[in-house]
């Protein structure tokens, strides 16, 4: 038994997960090459390893002749018999090559031969490895700057963070322990490329199935996200247990959950809403904090006028839009956005009065100069309401506010 190999090759399984089947057939393509190299060629010769003791031995097979022309090919019919005492004229025989007898050159390049093999399929590991884990979050340590981009350490590999995958204004120390989503895993000549983001929405979505249990198991579903990496982000959720509250798993006793990914994400803001399969609804849902008087939504267009409180509308919008700009990407409506003095001023044939007062009644606000008597369609319960024509044309004050997704 080649005690000496076969511990080598079990250190090398355990260390860099590289099979051993694999750098057998390593040590049998470096044996053939310094057979090669040091006879000129090696078309009858043959390797054969015992992969339990690893024992191995080279052999060329050559045919028995009274005269040898060619030494790598023919022996002559005395040293045939020395090996086998029926060697005849004619016959073909094993003989064994001493692999201690090459050269330097060519122990060398069967050495280089093993080394190319072992880099090969570590990188395969590697690749292999970090390919399965594709789309998901993974833990770093910050190595250096490489001009803009960053080198996070893996374990294995480093990733590259590029500068557009970066948020804006966040600044990374060495040995740092980051969190990071992969974005793709390239196979390259010079091994395994891996291009990794701080800025894309899944990467909250991870943070949220690592944090909260309901959303690992499927209990309470991520339906829809927005972000604006750095700033804020809005999440739509949905829960397939009615007795679970899908709002309340993902903030956690005390907003414990929410913080923890709040943190990792170094004060991005999160805002967590129910998801409902009606546009309306969830238009509304999605502009909150700020508080809606009506929704009148086209869901073939994926349009939709939005009526907020005169004291709202700046909520609404949000600072520089973020808050309507979020609401649109998260719903895929296009949404406008429109005080009620706006929304009368333009004409829009909806009553918010009624609305607005129980709004207003909500945050503590009397309402005033709403003493105007109902109409008589109103007041009489049997008669008909009309509705408003579905093509009417609605103008804008130019005052309004819109946004698309």
């Amino acid at each position: 038994m080649n005690t000496e190999l076969l511990e080598a090759l079990e250190l090398l399984e355990k260390e860099k997960d590289i099979s051993k089947d694999a750098l057998l057939e390593a040590i049998e393509q470096s044996l053939l090459q310094a057979c090669k190299n040091h006879f000129g060629k090696a078309d009858n010769v043959t390797v054969h390893i015992d992969p339990q003791t690893c024992e191995f031995g080279v052999f060329a097979q050559k045919t028995v002749v009274e005269t040898v022309v060619d030494a790598i090919m023919e022996i002559s019919l005395k040293d045939a018999q020395e090996i086998s005492k029926k060697a005849g004229i004619g016959d073909s025989i094993q003989v064994e090559i001493h692999s201690r007898e090459f050269g330097r050159i060519a122990t060398q390049n069967a050495k280089n031969v093993i080394l190319q093999k072992i880099r090969e399929e570590e990188r395969k590991v590697i690749y292999n490895q970090y390919f399965g884990k594709e789309r998901e979050v993974v833990t770093g340590i910050v190595q250096r700057n490489l001009g803009k981009n960053v080198s996070i350490n893996l374990g294995k590999t480093d990733a590259i963070l590029s500068e557009n995958e970066q948020v804006k204004g966040e600044v990374f120390r060495s040995t740092e322990r980051i969190k990071v989503y992969i974005l793709e895993v390239k196979d390259t000549p010079k091994g395994p490329r891996i291009l990794v983001s701080r800025t894309h929405p899944e990467l909250v979505k991870r943070l949220f199935e690592s944090e909260v249990s309901e959303v690992r198991d499927g209990t309470v579903e991520i339906k829809s996200i927005a972000r604006e990496a750095g700033s804020r982000t809005k999440i739509a959720v949905w829960s397939n247990d009615p007795d679970v509250d899908p709002v309340g798993a993902c903030v956690g006793i005390n907003g414990a959950r929410v913080n923890a990914i709040v943190n990792e994400l170094r004060g991005e803001k999160i805002d967590i809403i129910n998801w409902n399969e009606n546009p309306a609804i969830m238009i509304e849902n999605a502009l909150s904090p700020a508080k809606v008087i009506a929704v009148l939504a086209d869901p073939d267009e994926k349009t939709a006028l939005v009526v907020v409180p005169d004291y709202q509308l700046s909520l609404a919008i949000g600072k520089e839009g973020q808050n309507a700009r979020l609401a649109a990407r998260l719903t895929g409506f296009k949404i406008d956005i429109k005080s009620e003095t706006q929304a009368r001023e333009a004409g829009d044939s909806y009553d918010y009065e009624e609305d607005d007062e129980d709004f207003e009644e909500e945050d503590g606000f009397e309402s005033e100069g709403y003493d105007e008597e109902m109409p008589e369609a109103f007041a009489d319960e049997d008669a008909p309401i009309e509705e408003p024509e579905e093509n009417e044309e609605r103008e804008s004050s130019g005052e309004d506010y819109r946004i698309e997704e």
